[in-house]
């Protein structure tokens, strides 16, 4: 079965730290750039952080609200793509969610309805 998988969502306080991980199911993530998303209640979907592929430069771009708190990085031999969220504030509430695309457009995957995106990962920062 083709699908991506997120995990690692929960409850922290303010200032606590969450690692995030979107696994791949039925195809080698290594030909894909993966960007996380997240939906906080009431808002836009928007970019968190995009990843390209390795065989491209392998860079990193980050969303200025997570920028020096957030790190994706990625394991092709894992198949997973991993967002490190430290120094978490309320305001990073949100659901998160992977997808796959053909490249990274800065912090934000380009990615089409052929792309794979997975259910997402609730993540709640309260004290």
């Amino acid at each position: 079965q083709v699908q991506l998988v997120e995990s690692g969502g929960g409850l922290v306080q303010p200032g606590g730290s969450l690692r995030l991980s979107c696994g791949a199911s039925g195809f080698p993530l290594r030909y894909y750039a993966i960007g996380w998303f997240r939906q906080a209640p009431g808002k836009e979907r928007e970019g968190v952080s995009c990843i390209s592929t390795r065989s491209s430069d392998g860079n990193t771009y980050y969303a200025d609200s997570v920028k020096g708190r957030f790190t994706i990085s990625r394991d092709d031999g894992e198949n997973t793509v991993y967002l490190q969220m430290n120094s978490l504030r309320p305001e990073d509430t949100a659901v998160y969610s992977c997808a796959t695309g053909p490249f990274c457009t800065n912090h934000v995957v380009w990615h089409t309805a052929t792309d794979y995106t997975g259910e997402g990962t609730r993540v709640t920062v309260s004290s």
